[in-house]
């Protein structure tokens, strides 16, 4: 059996692949093998969720000069999870959320996690 192989199978059930932080937990992983026999191991497509799945906490004006990571830390303690952030904005491109001073930058809650009720 292909070491790869291997590997994947022996930890496909018991150990993710990524941390609950990662962008990536929770995407299956899969090989592919080419021609020459060689195989290659990868991560399956991660969609980018529709924004609408994200309650809103508060919005961000940007300032030149800001940086995503520096935006996660500040407003959800963790550089790392400026991913978060371009999920709630519909990102696929990080850059384009910091590029353009004024912008507004949806900051929100984890997806599937509900906001507080309007207050009526």
């Amino acid at each position: 059996m292909d070491p790869i192989e291997a590997f994947l199978q022996a930890n496909a059930l018991t150990t993710p692949l990524f941390p609950p932080t990662s962008r990536y937990h929770g995407i299956a992983a899969a090989q592919l093998t080419l021609p020459d026999g060689t195989t290659v191991a990868y991560l399956k497509r991660r969609f980018v969720p529709p924004p609408e799945n994200f309650a809103l906490l508060q919005e961000h004006m940007v300032a030149a000069g800001d940086r995503l990571d520096n935006l996660a830390a500040r407003y959800l303690g963790d550089p790392q999870q400026y991913w978060r952030i371009c999920d709630a904005n519909g990102a696929m491109r990080p850059d384009e959320l910091t590029e353009t001073a004024g912008r507004r930058l949806r900051i929100t809650l984890p997806e599937g996690i509900p906001g507080a009720p309007d207050a009526g």
